[in-house]
């Protein structure tokens, strides 16, 4: 019983680590610089922009850092990041936009996403909530997709989705 005891408390001691190698390695894929289009949605109700960007990300074991760019009808260009620390299987972090006032991330991974559940720096679309999605799409892929609610029906709607591809990828 002693010795079963032991294995159980041992083989529990390492799943923090595999947990961590399993972050780390998901982390890394995300490092690069990336490049593509997708549509930005400036209030809920009003119009859809068709969106050019280019995104750089810096990524170690445990923390990624994504510094990107947007331009829109050749009229208006926005910039901007978003820094994710990984702790444990929470993901923790801050997202700074167009008004270059910080807004909270805190999620998870699931699968080849990361899910952060953000709460604005000021009130956008009735309230400070949103939902920011950051998928890896293969290897050479990345989709970032916020998500609000409506506050006149309740029903979720994308605000912005932007598919981006390393650019050797793109010329293949």
């Amino acid at each position: 019983m002693r010795a079963a005891l032991i294995a159980a408390i041992f083989s529990l001691s390492c799943l923090p680590h595999t947990a961590k190698a399993s972050e780390a390695g998901f982390l890394r894929s995300l490092a690069g610089d990336w490049r593509g289009t997708g549509m930005v949605l400036t209030k809920i109700g009003g119009t859809n922009f068709n969106v050019s960007c280019t995104l750089k990300s810096d990524a170690s074991d445990s923390a990624v850092s994504m510094n990107g760019k947007c331009r829109g009808l050749a009229v208006f260009t926005r910039a901007f990041s978003a820094n994710v620390k990984a702790l444990g299987q929470r993901y923790t972090g801050n997202y700074i936009g167009p008004s270059g006032q910080p807004s909270k991330l805190v999620g998870s991974r699931q699968g080849d996403a990361l899910n952060l559940r953000v709460t604005w720096a000021r009130v956008i679309n009735g309230d400070r909530n949103a939902t920011l999605m950051i998928e890896k799409l293969g290897r050479d892929r990345l989709r970032l997709r916020t998500v609000d609610q409506d506050p006149t029906s309740g029903k979720s709607v994308v605000t912005s989705r932007i598919d981006l591809q390393r650019p050797l990828a793109a010329e293949k």
